[in-house]
C-alpha cells in the first residue's frame, strides 16, 4: 500500500512527502509514504507521485538518467493501473512533446503539447502593457473545476471559492488534445490548464503541497481514489 514519490534529481520532494504524509495520517491510510529513486519501490508501489521543478527537458533528461525508471512508471501506471498523479512539471511531462527549451518527447499519456504561457496576447508579458499579467505565472489563483465529480476534485468542487486558492509557479502550461482531459482550469489572461486526467492518471499544474486546505483536500482525494 505505499506511495512512491520519485526521486528523479528535479522536484521539491521533502514538501511534497510532507503534505502526503499529513494527509495519509489524516485519512488513516495504511501504507508509508517514500521518496525513491529505486524502479523496483515504484513497481511495487500502490500509488505514484511525479513532481518536478524547472524545465521539461530537462526534467524528462532526468527521468531518463534513472535506468528502468520509464519502464517501471509505464508497467505500473499504464499496464497495471496504479494510480498515478504528476505535479508540475511532472504533470507536464504526462504530455505528447514539451517546447521548453526545444522541443523534447514526454510521456504521451495525455496526448497534447506544453506551450508557453501568452497572456499578453500578441504583447510584451514582461512589461505593464494593457493586461497586467506576467510570465511566469506565479502566485495564488482559483480554480474553475470542470470535472466536479472526478472522485479526486468531489472535495474541491464542493469547497468555497476561497478554498479553491491553488499556488502556481509556471511559465508553460499543458493544451491538450483532448478537451475530455482538462479536468480543471484557471484564468490568468487565458484559459491555463490546471488538471488533467483520464483513467488512473491525474496531474496538477499547480502545486497541492504548497497550497494549504485546497491541496490537502486534493491529496486526501488521491490517497482515496480508486479508479
Amino acid at each position: 500500500m505505499s506511495v512512491a514519490i520519485i526521486d528523479y534529481g528535479s522536484g521539491n520532494l521533502r514538501s511534497a512527502a510532507k503534505a502526503l504524509e499529513r494527509s495519509a495520517r489524516e485519512m488513516g491510510y495504511p501504507g508509508p509514504v517514500v521518496v525513491t529513486s529505486d524502479p523496483d519501490v515504484v513497481a511495487r508501489a500502490e500509488r505514484i507521485v511525479l513532481p518536478g521543478v524547472g524545465a521539461f527537458a530537462d526534467c524528462r533528461r532526468g527521468l531518463d538518467a534513472v535506468s528502468g525508471m520509464v519502464d517501471a512508471l509505464t508497467d505500473a501506471v499504464l499496464a497495471r493501473g496504479r494510480p498515478f498523479l504528476g505535479i508540475c512539471v511532472g504533470m507536464q511531462l504526462m504530455a505528447t512533446s514539451g517546447f521548453e527549451h526545444g522541443k523534447t518527447a514526454g510521456l504521451n499519456w495525455i496526448p497534447g503539447a506544453v506551450i508557453a504561457l501568452t497572456p499578453g496576447a500578441g504583447g510584451d508579458t514582461d512589461s505593464p502593457g494593457d493586461t497586467g499579467f506576467r510570465v511566469p505565472h506565479m502566485g495564488w489563483n482559483d480554480l474553475d473545476v470542470a470535472a466536479p465529480n472526478h472522485p479526486v476534485l468531489a472535495a474541491v468542487a464542493r469547497s468555497d471559492v476561497q478554498e479553491r486558492h491553488a499556488y502556481f509557479v509556471h511559465s508553460y502550461y499543458l493544451q491538450c488534445d483532448n478537451p475530455a482531459h482538462v479536468l480543471a482550469t484557471v484564468s490568468y489572461g487565458q484559459c491555463i490548464t490546471a488538471v488533467v486526467g483520464r483513467d488512473n492518471l491525474i496531474g496538477t499544474q499547480f502545486h497541492p503541497e504548497k497550497s494549504q486546505a485546497l491541496g490537502l483536500a486534493f491529496i486526501a482525494g488521491f490517497l482515496g481514489w480508486k479508479p
